[in-house]
């Protein structure tokens, strides 16, 4: 493991009790949600992943449309709050995993894999591209959401931050290296973060459809 999966691990066991009280990141867990509802067309029986699930935000509000949600997380604080959520709901075809999905893929192939906020605290996420391209079966669909490319503003000097965002058309390069094709870009929220200055800035915040070939 790598010091910077190991300060993600800390920083998120440290938040995961007070994560879903802040009502900017509940906006783009569902801003997000809804967009891959919409941009990927779901019919009910997917075999779908998660990685970088958090406290399942988005988790539970995709999970009652595709067949089974496989949620991994790297942080075991994290995973107890959505065990926590997946027993007070009527919820029941979302498993749990713990790790780090460069370190143990999950067994198995998906129909959709799908991520939010989690790319830029990844180091090498061309590898990771590939990693994911293997996971999916022929003509499955990845859904990731992240920051467009920012100065650094968005998250200042917390630590296992490893991208300030992403630039659209190197991560098309990426994906179209890993194999995916029918990349597609979508702006699905603007984030509002006051800065130390006072000033509010919106930070717009993509979601990327590809697909693994048939």
């Amino acid at each position: 493991m790598t010091d910077l999966s190991q300060q993600n691990i800390d920083r998120f066991n440290d938040l995961a009790a007070e994560w879903d009280t802040n009502p900017r990141r509940a906006a783009t867990a569902k801003a997000v949600a809804d967009a891959i509802r919409q941009i990927v067309p779901l019919t009910g029986t997917e075999q779908a992943f998660e990685f970088g699930c958090g406290t399942g935000m988005v988790t539970l509000a995709v999970a009652p449309h595709v067949g089974h949600m496989l949620a991994m997380d790297s942080s075991s604080e994290m995973l107890a709050s959505l065990h926590d959520k997946i027993n007070r709901s009527s919820t029941a075809n979302i498993e749990t995993l713990e790790g780090d999905l460069a370190d143990t893929p999950p067994k198995g192939r998906f129909d959709l894999i799908l991520s939010s906020m989690t790319l830029h605290h990844i180091a090498d996420t061309k590898s990771l591209l590939h990693v994911l391209f293997k996971l999916l079966q022929p003509g499955g669909r990845i859904a990731l959401a992240d920051l467009d490319r920012e100065d650094g503003s968005f998250h200042g000097d917390k630590p296992g931050i490893a991208h300030h965002g992403f630039d659209r058309e190197e991560l098309t390069d990426w994906l179209a290296a890993a194999g995916f094709v029918d990349c597609c870009f979508s702006t699905v929220h603007q984030m509002e973060k006051e800065m130390d200055d006072g000033t509010t800035r919106r930070f717009p915040i993509f979601l990327v459809r590809a697909s693994r070939p048939e």
